[in-house]
């Protein structure tokens, strides 16, 4: 494992990311040298059109795929090149997956699907009980525990899925257009959860999304365009 260049509270740090797909003779090049850094405690927005390239960078955020080259860096890891079984025990410690569609269980309690990335971190039964219930009062779901995500709204199964990214005290949140499904007013409460994460507890999230209304939400905006960083804001954005 190789130590992060640059330091201090750099939680993330992609440097020169560059991802071809080749499909027979055809080789397609989605990403094309991108460098961008996440600190401890930002709220990140990568926004992008279809086309963009912010899908296959956020797999390669969430270590589900990797670069063709370039180097990721987690914390104090690079991690683009570690094993598959490595990428796969640090992407269960170090990251926090929200997904548009939420992705619960729906034969699982809502404690159960809490639970779920602390089983698979092998963390005790008591403490994993323990811990969803801390968890979903932090979402405003402690009263929920035994309903089944069929049971609850679009808004609500989001607070279980956002609770469940935290059970394991992830390096950072990676979430996935996490208001893609939700109406405007659902939207704008589970914002208002995110900013309370991260303002008023610290947590670093990095959102991906191809929605420009959500730019005023972030600390810092990563505009992505044809597989590379678009440098010029627009009015009022803060752009890295």
């Amino acid at each position: 494992m190789t130590a992060m260049a640059g330091g201090g509270d750099e939680i993330v740090r992609l440097i020169d990311i560059r991802k071809t797909y080749v499909t027979g003779e055809l080789q397609v090049p989605v990403l094309k040298g991108i460098n961008a850094t996440v600190t401890r405690g930002e709220f990140v927005g990568f926004i992008g059109t279809s086309g963009s390239g912010k899908s296959t960078l956020l797999n390669i955020l969430g270590m589900l795929d990797v670069p063709t080259s370039g180097q990721y860096y987690l914390e104090e890891t690079e991690v683009s090149r570690l094993s598959d079984v490595e990428q796969a025990a640090i992407r269960n410690r170090k990251i926090g997956f929200i997904f548009q569609s939420f992705n619960l269980f729906s034969h699982l309690t809502i404690e159960q699907n809490i639970e779920v990335p602390m089983v698979y971190a092998r963390i005790p039964g008591r403490i994993r009980r323990a811990r969803a219930l801390e968890l979903a009062k932090r979402v405003g779901l402690g009263h929920r525990l035994g309903h089944r995500p069929t049971q609850l709204s679009g808004g609500e199964c989001q607070r279980i899925a956002i609770a469940r990214a935290l059970s394991n005290q992830p390096a950072f949140i990676l979430a996935d257009e996490p208001t893609g499904n939700l109406d405007e007013k659902t939207s704008d409460e589970i914002m208002k959860l995110f900013h309370e994460l991260n303002r008023g507890q610290g947590v670093t999230i990095v959102m991906v999304t191809h929605n420009p209304l959500l730019a005023p939400h972030y600390d810092k905006i990563i505009r992505l365009r044809d597989g590379r960083i678009e440098n010029t804001p627009l009015e009022g954005e803060k752009i890295r």
